[in-house]
């Protein structure tokens, strides 16, 4: 899959990355949510065998075989940018998700806080503006953020597609799975808009699908 870098406000992120990070620093670069090489590559569904997306939901990975807690942030810092890969769908697998899904393909990046009470209840800390993805189909775009996102350890980077995003890699074994901020009972319904975008809400991820991942990451730079 070709690999895109998008340059926001005529910038680019290793002239940013650079700024960021002084010579000498002790700040470290990662990539958190991307899968370890020896698990079988990430490829999203569309258009064949089948075209699955996500749709209308936050979600994050929970697992992908024997990979746990993949999009935690490692330590403190701040979020730069963040990656996405994109199946391509066909214009009629276009047509039909923005006619069913709530419009043309869009996501953005959500930051989660585990919460005390209720089991799987995170609250919303930060989030990325959401980008319009269609002119990326086919590809993996990696967005710059024009400000950072400041995070603790411990913090997760989520996915927040308030429409749809061909971003659903499938085949996996039944060990791989990703949660969803849609209520008990939910869990099949796309008809209703679930995604957590309040500042400051808190909301219960009920909802766990197996099989599958989710296709995207986030770039960290750790406080020194």
């Amino acid at each position: 899959m070709k690999r895109l870098y998008v340059a926001v406000f005529g910038g680019c992120l290793t002239a940013m990355l650079a700024l960021l990070i002084p010579a000498g620093s002790l700040a470290t670069l990662a990539e958190v949510g991307v899968i370890p090489a020896t698990t079988p590559p990430s490829v999203p569904s569309c258009p064949t065998p089948s075209c699955l997306a996500v749709s209308r939901t936050t979600g994050f990975q929970v697992k992908v075989e024997s990979s746990n807690n993949l999009d935690y942030m490692p330590r403190a810092g701040s979020v730069v940018a963040w990656t996405i890969s994109l199946g391509k769908p066909t214009a009629t697998q276009i047509k039909f998700f923005n006619a069913n899904e709530g419009g043309p393909a869009s996501a953005g990046i959500a930051i989660l806080r585990a919460q005390k009470g209720p089991k799987l209840t995170y609250q919303l800390v930060a989030q990325s503006p959401v980008v319009p993805l269609e002119k990326y189909f086919g590809k993996t775009a990696q967005f710059p953020l024009a400000t950072t996102i400041p995070v603790k350890k411990g913090d997760i980077v989520a996915l927040t597609v308030p429409s749809w995003a061909p971003a659903l890699a499938l085949g996996f074994g039944k060990a791989t799975s990703w949660r969803a901020s849609r209520a008990k009972g939910k869990c099949t319904t796309t008809g209703t808009q679930t995604a957590h975008t309040t500042i400051g809400s808190s909301v219960q991820y009920f909802c766990l699908y197996q099989t599958a991942r989710l296709t995207y990451s986030a770039t960290l730079i750790s406080t020194p």
